[in-house]
């Protein structure tokens, strides 16, 4: 996109008092925001009324509109708008998509297959370790994860996500240009180094409150299901497994101890109909998206012996599980299985069990 028509949609977009509904509605009467503002007064009042015509016309957004230039000058950065090609089919789907995306990292990742995972803030080190432990196992299977960048199961969930292939996307409730909270800031760096951040906020935009919620409906939205790993009855991931259900995406919870306040959200989706899930392989059937199948939905897929690990890896989920369960899981020969083993099991990723059963490290 060349600089004239990127300044237009960032002057539609960064104009105060012209609601995404209305950026909206502009862009379906007449296509591309230079076209908007060539249309002239009379032509917008009549689709967003006079006022708002008046303030698109008249305000002088160029302060605004050079900072983010500046920005998307640097290496990494772009800006996602409905009129790119690039632009998230996920999104789409949604009733209300952002008119544009600030993005730090590669924005390939948000039209791959995807998976949310989210949770409390306040996780148990168990939780956490699921959330990492079950993101891995997805990201090596192929599929992006997609969080929130907040403490606990988020971060958690970031980290399972770059260890593997399918790697990770952080939707942030600030500006792109900030990162909250500031104790994720090294992880931050890692996810725009090997994943990606966005945001629909404008740069310099703080951590206000009513902007998490908002976010939510994107990490609902990007992905084709939401696990839910802790979470207590009253919280910002219930919130998201709302939004996923009214928007068609599958949602799944992590049962946890009757005891615990942050496994009652999970307790609580279960019994309105979320799916019980123990393995990642639980996730990948009821996505019917077979582990070699969404690794071979990489953009760049890893070589074969790579792939075979990682197929492995995610066929054994989290409990331990004999051979004959992997060569359902596979459909590898006993033979090849074997060798993968092997190698899994020198690399230190693989244990052996008594009774010839194996589990992931």
């Amino acid at each position: 996109m060349s600089r004239d028509p990127l300044a237009s949609w960032l002057r539609l977009i960064l104009t105060p008092g012209v609601g995404p509904g209305q950026q909206r509605q502009l862009l379906a009467a007449f296509g591309p925001p230079e076209r908007i503002y060539a249309a002239g007064h009379s032509a917008i009042a009549a689709v967003v009324g006079g006022p708002t015509a008046r303030t698109l016309l008249d305000h002088d957004a160029t302060p605004a509109v050079e900072t983010a230039l500046e920005w998307l000058s640097q290496p990494g950065n772009s800006l996602l708008t409905l009129g790119d090609e690039a632009y998230p089919p996920a999104l789409l789907e949604i009733p209300d998509p952002p008119v544009a995306l600030y993005v730090k990292g590669d924005a390939a990742l948000l039209s791959r297959p995807s998976l949310a995972v989210v949770g409390a803030r306040n996780a148990t080190p168990q939780g956490e370790a699921n959330a990492e432990s079950f993101s891995r196992a997805l990201s090596e299977a192929g599929l992006c994860i997609v969080s929130g960048l907040a403490l606990g199961i988020d971060a958690a969930a970031h980290r399972g996500g770059l260890a593997g292939p399918g790697s990770t996307v952080a939707v942030i409730g600030t500006g792109a240009d900030r990162i909250y909270p500031a104790r994720n800031a090294a992880l931050a760096r890692q996810i725009a180094e090997a994943g990606a951040i966005i945001s629909e906020f404008p740069l310099g935009i703080g951590p206000l409150a009513h902007n998490f919620p908002r976010r939510n409906r994107l990490i609902a939205g990007l992905a084709q299901g939401v696990l839910v790993v802790e979470a207590a009855l009253k919280s910002g991931s219930l919130i998201t497994a709302r939004l996923a259900t009214d928007c068609g995406r599958e949602v799944f919870a992590i049962p946890g101890s009757i005891h615990s306040p942050v496994a009652r959200g999970c307790h609580q989706l279960i019994r309105d109909g979320a799916k019980l899930v123990e393995t990642a392989v639980d996730i990948l059937d009821e996505l019917r998206l077979a582990p070699r199948e969404a690794a071979a939905q990489l953009a760049s897929a890893p070589d074969d012996a790579e792939g075979d690990e990682a197929l492995v890896i995610c066929a054994m989920g989290h409990d331990p599980v004999d051979m004959d369960a992997l060569v359902q899981r596979t459909n590898l020969t006993a033979e090849a299985l074997y060798a993968i083993l092997l190698a899994l099991e020198l690399d230190g990723r693989v244990s052996r069990l008594p009774g010839g059963r194996l589990q992931r490290l």
